[in-house]
């Protein structure tokens, strides 16, 4: 049996933020500002270490009550920092297609893939809504921003739909395309970092492409039908 990975020393961790300085200082010599990246690093910290401690106790609790919780407040949040670039009132329908297309993953790929017992094991679910939800999220605001530049400029809404789902759905194609060429992505190095079998890793990196891929593109989908009119600024209502 191959030894477990190792933990990361903090004095090593503290090596992974040198290229982040340097974005950061570029960012305030080009007068983009970097306040907004500093002020992300600092809430990803304290949210990553904060995680640890929450997720080790709902491990050991193993209640389907506190999993459901989680998940609801993962979606809420999620669909919260979807509207970043969305109108607020926008908060239901971002809600209902991150709900319609994460939640509607996550169960297939759960219970038809993976077949969980029980279907509430908190360190396999979690983890994947976590993905799904955030590839869920992000698809929306991509898909909602480049809707609104599309009926700003008077585009037709068809054609708008198409472009800003083609736009939402660039980044998970890319990594269609460079998965296993250019990266390996984050299941599958880990898996393969704790000594699991490659082929094996590779049918799971295989079911998350395919989750991600789908969430993506069935919640912009989801979104930009609910969306069909606009007002003279081009914004939805």
């Amino acid at each position: 049996m191959k030894d477990p990975i190792q933990a990361i020393p903090l004095e090593n961790l503290a090596v992974a933020f040198l290229p982040v300085a340097v974005v950061v200082v570029i960012l305030f010599r080009w007068s983009i500002g970097g306040r907004t990246t500093l002020y992300a690093m600092a809430r990803m910290l304290i949210q990553l270490l904060l995680i640890g401690y929450v997720l080790a106790f709902i491990f050991e609790t193993k209640n389907s009550f506190v999993v459901l919780a989680v998940l609801s407040g993962m979606l809420l949040i999620a669909s919260w920092i979807a509207l970043r670039p969305l109108p607020e009132k926008h908060f239901v329908k971002a809600l209902g297609a991150i709900g319609l297309g994460g939640v509607t993953t996550l169960v297939l790929v759960t219970r038809g893939v993976m077949d969980l017992e029980p279907w509430y094991d908190p360190q396999k679910l979690i983890p994947l809504a976590g993905m799904i939800f955030a590839g869920a999220m992000n698809a929306v605001s991509l898909a909602g921003e480049r809707f609104y530049a599309e009926t700003g400029r008077d585009v037709p809404y068809e054609e708008a739909r198409r472009t800003a789902l083609s736009a939402a759905l660039i980044p998970i194609t890319n990594s269609l395309f460079a998965v296993g060429l250019v990266s390996l992505p984050g299941m599958m190095t880990g898996q393969i970092l704790s000594g699991v079998d490659p082929l094996v890793a590779a049918r799971y990196q295989i079911m998350v492409m395919c989750m991600l891929f789908g969430s993506s593109g069935i919640s912009a989908a989801c979104y930009l039908s609910w969306v069909q009119k606009t007002d003279r600024d081009g914004r939805a209502i």
